[in-house]
């Protein structure tokens, strides 16, 4: 252990996005010593593109919202796989997380009257959504790290964990590397919290940015914990499909729910054509309806092109795949459209959309003021992840705690726009408390040389010489990223999942081969092969699980069995590596709702 520079903390949080430093905020307000560590800079991650807003019922704009009707949206979008438990603490406890993100200095935009402002979004009743702008998660990461940074929190930046330690039946810290150096970190820890993102780039098209490789969820796997919900990968229905240098670049939901409407390129509103029947009584049958709606219209019903994302997506890939898609595969997402009703419609855009106004000119020479957006469906946010607590945010590995998007249960089959920014808030605040107190009432877990020494030869094993067999890491991952989007993607088939079960298994033995030259210092290409294992093996999870359910339920669409199956209506899939190494995926029953929420539901339907 004297060759590796190592620190101790009561609490080791892996990841600077949103949940990952309210959990370091709130282990360190409750008297423990907290090690912060991030894969990229202090104020890069990736919830800094969060763009819509935080969901949270303050009723400032329409005073019907309350925290049962957003619990039963919640449940409601995410098809009732959700943990009911983890869906009434994110609809109770949410707007006290924005209020006092507000008392820590966010500027969020306001009412006439000085309240926060909320806007629409898809599967929210009503306006729902604290927002800045278009801005909102860089608001609330400049927020929450002035805030943490003057708390004292130690920062490792540019350094990635890439092994779990554990000692006795509980974790005992972290093994990982400093990205510039190429040096070793061991991190001894009481608790560890895994606030590490999600996946999307196991896939091709991709809004995610490069540090989502689903490291959470890999190192929560190898290190015997479990996860849930592998099969709901969320694909948001509008990314940027061209130039192909920006395609998947997200474009927020927001730009609909000020009033962006979807065309065909014969200039049909083809979400006319597709209304659920769940919704059929809460959403707008013209396009007179669906604008009143956006203006505030308490009586309007909303437009079609606010639905939940999974069946937005959907219905994009049908009008592209039935011929009716733009130039470059994609359809019309168009805002300019309401300067037939609004006569300062052109400063309104730039104001409410000031960064989707800026994307496009200078990533696509368009002014949306003026011209619609070329969009189509991209990868955007796991709703699987560790398998938690839903008080305390604990994994089934004692002393492992997971909050925003490497966390599951809260979502279920989808997860509705706006509350993946108050997860972070309402459960990255709940994983710092219980992990302090986890830590409080144990001492440092040992960690055995032999275990440190096989971790940093298999980091090594890339240098080590392979002749005519080496493999290149970039195009392993490339390959695994063509694989994904094309037969674990949108729409899915049995047949094609066992092919993309055997790609993995080709794709992993030619990982055993990559090799890397040059030396540890600032490599890329040895960076990119130390996140193949994590990739490797959250497409294996995904995969598995989404062979086993045999329906379409939320953003899983099976072709081969396109409609809802009872038989799978109250079933989480649960993944685990097994004692013999391999992955074993069961069904397990969703957690019952006792009767009084099954009443709330029913009040709000």
């Amino acid at each position: 252990m004297s060759d590796y520079q190592t620190h101790e903390y009561d609490v080791l949080v892996v990841g600077a996005g949103g949940a990952g430093l309210r959990a370091a905020i709130e282990a360190s307000a409750n008297g423990v010593s907290v090690g912060l560590v991030c894969k990229s800079l202090l104020g890069k991650a990736h919830t800094v593109m969060a763009e819509g807003g935080i969901a949270a019922a303050l009723a400032t704009v329409d005073d019907r919202d309350n925290w049962k009707v957003h619990f039963a949206d919640t449940l409601r979008g995410g098809q009732y796989l959700n943990h009911w438990r983890m869906a009434e603490l994110h609809a109770k406890e949410a707007p006290a997380c924005v209020r006092e993100l507000e008392a820590w200095g966010a500027l969020f935009d306001r009412t006439k009257d000085g309240r926060i402002l909320q806007r629409h979004f898809g599967g929210h009743k009503y306006p729902r959504l604290a927002h800045v702008g278009d801005r909102t998660g860089l608001e609330m990461i400049r927020t929450l790290q002035d805030y943490g940074v003057h708390r004292g929190i130690a920062v490792h930046m540019e350094c990635t964990i890439v092994r779990l330690l554990s000692d006795a039946g509980r974790v005992a810290g972290g093994f990982g590397y400093d990205r510039n150096t190429g040096r070793f970190l061991v991190f001894r820890a009481k608790a560890v919290v895994l606030a590490t993102g999600g996946m999307g780039r196991a896939y091709k098209i991709t809004s995610n940015s490069w540090e989502y490789t689903g490291d959470g969820h890999s190192l929560a796997y190898h290190a015997g914990a479990e996860l849930i919900d592998m099969e709901f990968v969320q694909f948001h229905p509008t990314g940027m499909v061209w130039p192909p240098g920006v395609r998947g670049i997200l474009v927020t939901e927001s730009v609909r729910g000020e009033g962006g409407v979807l065309r065909n390129s014969l200039g049909e509103r083809f979400m006319f054509r597709d209304i659920p029947e769940l919704y059929v009584k809460q959403t707008a049958s013209t396009e007179e309806e669906g604008w009143r709606y956006t203006q505030g219209d308490r009586d309007a019903r909303r437009p079609p092109e606010l639905l939940t994302r999974d069946h937005v997506a959907r219905c994009i890939v049908r009008e592209i795949k039935e011929g009716r898609g733009t130039p470059h595969g994609g359809v019309w997402l168009d805002i300019a459209w309401i300067k037939e009703r609004l006569p300062d419609a052109g400063e309104h855009i730039k104001r409410k959309l000031p960064s989707m106004y800026h994307q496009f000119k200078q990533l696509a020479d368009v002014d949306i003021t003026s011209q619609p957006m070329e969009v189509g469906p991209t990868t955007h946010y796991m709703m699987g992840g560790v398998r938690v607590d839903p008080d305390t945010q604990m994994s089934t590995l004692a002393g492992l705690f997971a909050a925003g998007e490497c966390a599951a249960g809260l979502h279920g089959a989808n997860r509705l726009g706006g509350n993946s920014l108050s997860d972070l808030l309402v459960f990255g605040k709940r994983a710092g408390h219980f992990a302090a107190s986890f830590a409080k009432e144990h001492r440092l877990g040992g960690s055995g040389d032999a275990d440190l020494a096989a971790a940093a030869r298999a980091c090594l094993r890339p240098f080590e010489e392979r002749g005519a067999e080496a493999e290149s890491p970039y195009g392993i991952q490339g390959d695994l990223q063509e694989m994904m989007q094309a037969k674990v993607g949108i729409v899915r088939m049995a047949a094609e999942m066992e092919e993309a079960l055997e790609g993995i298994a080709s794709l992993r033995r030619r990982a055993e081969r990559t090799h890397v030259g040059g030396h540890r210092e600032y490599n890329p290409g040895w960076h990119t092969a130390l996140d193949l294992e994590s990739l490797l093996t959250v497409s294996e999870a995904v995969t598995r699980a989404a062979l086993a359910r045999r329906e379409s339920r939320g953003a899983h669409f099976r072709e081969d069995h396109p409609t809802k199956d009872d038989a799978w209506a109250k079933v989480n899939f649960v993944v685990r590596k097994g004692q013999d190494g391999a992955m074993e995926v069961r069904p397990a029953p969703t957690p019952e709702m006792p009767a009084e929420y099954q009443q709330i539901i029913k009040e709000m339907a």
